[in-house]
């Protein structure tokens, strides 16, 4: 007789969020329920995984910071080098697009790294948290996904952090990729179903580096980024703006951003959220065209939010030379 194969091990790393949210007395929740008792509370997950966990943070994710990212990577390097299979994050919604790219450009285990959370608190009808924790642990158990670096889990669709984002205040099917992606895979039945397997990242770094401070500022009708000339003396190594339309700044703007990119890196990106930057359309001043001849960088398909977080870890490794767009 054939023995079973051994049930796969897979390690969940808890950062707090709404998924974690409670309140006894009917006051607006704030974290406070532990990765143990997430994992307690769906028993299903026995029948996919041996699960283990551990209690990085408990704050809500606008209060999350790269270096906790950067712990995350390395504590889920720590539990696969000990068997794991894959990893799961757990943690708010609002940096969590952010959490799972950054993890793309860490995690070089071989496995992968699973980030989820909730939109509906567990003291609420229809709560999401346990449904997209089961989806979770399913798509870091799977050897569907061996190699690939980080997914976002929810709603029972996996997205491939390049192209996720969060969309809505308050939807449990807040989070969707851009329409030249789509979802990476579901799952369907219990079974993970890939409908592609996302690229390696252009650029990787180690998270053993501290990664320095980039600002990220908005364009928009009649601004003139007078804002950004004081960056690099209040410590910023680095700048993105997200610029209107394909990569675009107000005409008063082009002689601070230039100044501003022979003081330090600077990104252009898009504020629309969708699509891949211009480069060769416009030619007006602050224009794509203009703003690529002054020393800007292209964001290419990253949003502003993203290209922060790899011009970050690129600063980090004295890497900018080798900027991937």
């Amino acid at each position: 007789m054939q023995s079973a194969a051994p049930t796969p091990r897979v390690h969940v790393i808890s950062l707090g969020g709404t998924i974690a949210s409670s309140a006894s007395d009917g006051s607006p929740v704030a974290p406070e329920i532990t990765g143990a008792q997430l994992v307690a509370a769906v028993p299903q997950l026995r029948a996919v995984a041996e699960v283990t966990t551990e209690q990085l943070a408990q704050v809500g994710s606008p209060s999350l910071d790269i270096d906790t990212v950067r712990q995350v990577a390395i504590r889920g390097a720590a539990a696969v080098a000990d068997g794991a299979r894959g990893v799961v994050i757990t943690q708010g919604t609002d940096t969590l697009e952010e959490t799972a790219y950054l993890l793309s450009l860490l995690n070089d285990t071989g496995r992968p790294f699973v980030a989820t959370g909730a939109m509906r608190n567990p003291t609420m009808a229809g709560a999401d948290g346990p449904a997209n924790l089961l989806a979770a642990v399913s798509a870091a158990a799977s050897d569907e996904l061996v190699d690939v670096r980080a997914l976002l889990a929810f709603n029972d669709e996996l997205h491939d952090p390049l192209w996720v984002r969060k969309s809505h205040t308050a939807s449990t099917a807040t989070f969707t990729s851009a329409p030249q992606a789509g979802p990476m895979g579901w799952l369907h039945e219990g079974e993970i179903r890939l409908g592609y397997r996302p690229a390696t990242p252009p650029w990787t770094g180690s998270p053993s580096l501290e990664i320095p401070p980039v600002a990220l500022v908005s364009a928009g009708l009649g601004e003139d980024l007078r804002l950004v000339e004081p960056l690099p003396d209040l410590g910023y190594a680095g700048v993105v703006i997200a610029g209107t339309g394909g990569g675009h700044v107000h005409q008063d703007a082009v002689d601070r951003v230039t100044a501003l990119a022979q003081r330090v890196p600077v990104v252009i990106a898009s504020r629309t959220g969708s699509g891949q930057l211009l480069r060769r359309t416009y030619g007006f001043r602050g224009g794509e065209v203009d703003l690529l001849s002054r020393g800007l960088l292209s964001a290419g398909g990253l949003s502003a939010p993203k290209a922060r977080l790899l011009l970050g870890l690129m600063l980090a490794h004295d890497a900018v030379a080798d900027w991937p767009y």
